[in-house]
């Protein structure tokens, strides 16, 4: 239960990555000691950034973050496990948070005493079994997630963010991380686009305004907040409807008396006073974050004597107890054939996606007319060192420049947002590029990993309306049974039952 001390507090903050990337505008808000805060807005808002401002990676342009005490311990769990420790052990990837740097010979470890007992400690706290000689990267999508909630937890931190934290978890995973955070009695702020997640365990809202990149701050949970957002949006769209009624009367009234003359002109001068004074009452309500639009992928163009076979599976290479293990399946996909691929996480689901994508797994065959299409959940398919225009336009052929921007303005992506590297993208803005991105390669065969991870929830039924109705062969791994419920899918294979 939160106290009335205030731990965290930002001041008029503002904040801009240059002149077209303005983040933060005079953002004030304040997280109290205890409380569980959800960080909510649009894809590309900001709410990383403002992340970063609270660890002191980044500093205000203008304004202050304060800590009270100045001594305050923040401990953060990533959206992602850095690349330059992927190839790190288990031990060695929890060693490095004792590290410090140092001016003179970089970065210095430091001898922490019962080390791997406390790694244990925080493995077991997130409800993960990992050898401590395994490499990081060898870890399936999900694992990774409970090794960076444990990365923070090891901190013993005095306030503890999450950035999207149940992305890649499995159900047994959310339902664990959940629990855990229920009875967590330290402070805490999450983002997250999982409305049910957030509801709860979260006791507020701090939510970033992408519009106007103010924060709003709510009491309630994120179901309250939405409630308490409709009805001032209602408020004031029948305040400015009044106001609207009366300039128009106003203004009709003072010309009618301007005419008559004499000292009706003097009432014609309060008419137009009144109206005037109306005008400054109209407020400027409050926008609704953007929603993409409906889209269709387009499936490939086959050839004429095209025999309808997309992919033919006769084995998959699975996990338990971290070995791997060939099991037999009989898996024929054709044009319109929707599979899921379920089971827990490590169990081999996205080693086994990406496998497909390069053609390289063992016991599968796609036609080399096939066109393959991989939303990857680490969007690691994506050169992030390459414009977003660019990356689109290597799927077109650089054909029909029009298409290409209409296209991606349907998924937010607007001409600045193209003009920056991938790399300086939000992860939600990588995944709307990875959608648009399909939609302009029309694939023959669709591999989707976690296609809901980043996204804001606001999108997921207009995409899964848009996998739903997909004509060619599709693969997918989500462990969002809301998400899934609404694409038709014609065979499931559970990994751990092979």
């Amino acid at each position: 239960m939160a106290n009335n001390d205030v731990v965290l507090r930002f001041s008029d903050v503002t904040f801009d990555y240059g002149h077209n990337k303005e983040i933060l505008n005079e953002a004030s808000f304040s997280i109290r000691t205890g409380s569980k805060a959800a960080l909510m807005g649009q894809n590309g808002a900001g709410k990383s950034t403002l992340f970063k401002l609270i660890t002191r990676e980044l500093q205000p342009k203008e304004g202050g973050v304060f800590l009270t005490p100045k001594e305050t311990t923040i401990g953060i769990a990533r959206q992602v496990i850095p690349q330059d420790q992927m190839n790190l052990t288990v031990r060695d990837y929890f060693a490095s948070v004792f590290s410090k740097k140092n001016d003179a010979s970089g970065v210095v470890p430091n001898v922490v005493r019962d080390l791997d007992k406390r790694i244990r400690n925080v493995l077991e706290a997130v409800n993960l079994n990992a050898p401590l000689e395994r490499i990081i990267k060898s870890f399936s999508g999900g694992q990774q997630a409970r090794l960076l909630l444990a990365y923070a937890l090891i901190q013993n931190p005095d306030i503890l963010l999450l950035d999207e934290p149940t992305n890649n978890l499995d159900q047994t995973g959310i339902e664990h991380l959940t629990g855990f955070l229920m009875m967590y009695e330290k402070t805490c702020m999450v983002i997250s686009h999982d409305a049910e997640f957030l509801n709860a365990f979260t006791d507020g809202v701090v939510y970033l305004d992408v519009f106007t990149h103010k924060t709003e701050q709510y009491n309630g949970n994120y179901f309250d907040v939405m409630e308490e957002i409709s009805a001032r949006i209602e408020r004031e769209n029948l305040q400015n409807a009044r106001m609207e009624a009366e300039i128009k009367k106003n203004k009709a009234q003072a010309e009618v008396f301007a005419h008559k003359g004499g000292k009706l002109r003097a009432v014609a001068k309060r008419m137009r006073e009144a109206a005037e004074e109306a005008e400054e009452s109209i407020v400027e309500v409050r926008r609704e974050d953007k929603t993409i639009r409906n889209f269709e992928i387009p499936v490939q163009e086959f050839d004429p004597y095209f025999n309808g076979l997309i992919a033919k599976i006769d084995a998959i290479k699975v996990f338990a107890h971290h070995r791997p293990i060939n099991k037999t399946i009989d898996l024929t996909i054709r044009k319109n054939t929707h599979v899921l691929i379920s089971g827990p996480n490590g169990v081999g689901k996205s080693t086994f996606l990406h496998a497909l994508s390069d053609r390289t797994a063992e016991g599968a065959m796609i036609p080399e007319d096939i066109k393959i299409g991989y939303y990857k959940q680490d969007f690691g398919n994506l050169d992030f060192e390459q414009k977003a225009f660019n990356c689109l336009a290597d799927v077109t052929q650089k054909k029909d420049e029009h298409i290409l921007r209409a296209t991606a303005a349907s998924f937010l992506l607007d001409g600045k947002v193209l003009d920056h590297p991938i790399k300086s993208l939000s992860e939600g803005q990588k995944g709307l590029l990875s959608f648009a991105r399909l939609v302009l390669m029309k694939p023959g065969l669709l591999i989707l990993d976690e296609p809901t991870n980043h996204i804001n929830f606001r999108h997921l039924p207009i995409i899964a309306k848009a996998l739903d109705s997909y004509q060619g062969g599709l693969l997918m791994v989500s462990h969002i049974p809301d998400f899934v419920s609404q694409i038709h899918i014609d065979q499931t294979v559970d990994l751990t039952l092979l």
